[in-house]
């Protein structure tokens, strides 16, 4: 079965940092471009960053570039999203998606079940 698998949500402070992983089971990541979504209560859902499969290619979205990074690790078939300086509006759902082209605007074939990530104080 080909799962995209989310990890590393949380509760943070304002100002804090996390780092959420995309792991993928049945199928090799690296090949795969890989974008990370968002969706909060009320709203849709929107893409925050992408990168892809040869690393080269990377996006972001306004509301984050400077504060989130993306990345790769090809020996453990995984993608990071280090995000830091966190606001109360970065609260989501955060979702994993593997697909052939990096692009916020893309449709992706296989998707994560989420993570949530709340910023609270």
């Amino acid at each position: 079965q080909l799962q995209v698998v989310e990890a590393g949500g949380g509760l943070v402070h304002p100002g804090g940092s996390l780092r959420l992983s995309c792991a993928a089971s049945g199928f090799r990541l690296n090949y795969f471009a890989v974008g990370w979504f968002r969706q909060a209560p009320g709203k849709e859902r929107e893409g925050v960053s992408c990168i892809s499969s040869s690393g080269f290619t990377i996006e972001y979205a306004d509301s984050v570039k400077g504060r989130f990074t993306i990345s790769r690790n090809s020996a453990n078939n995984t993608v990071t999203l280090q995000m830091n300086s966190l606001k109360p509006e970065d609260t989501a759902v955060y979702y994993c998606a593997a697909g052939g082209f990096c692009g916020l605007g893309y449709s992706y074939d296989y998707w994560g079940q989420g993570t949530q990530v709340t910023v609270s104080s």
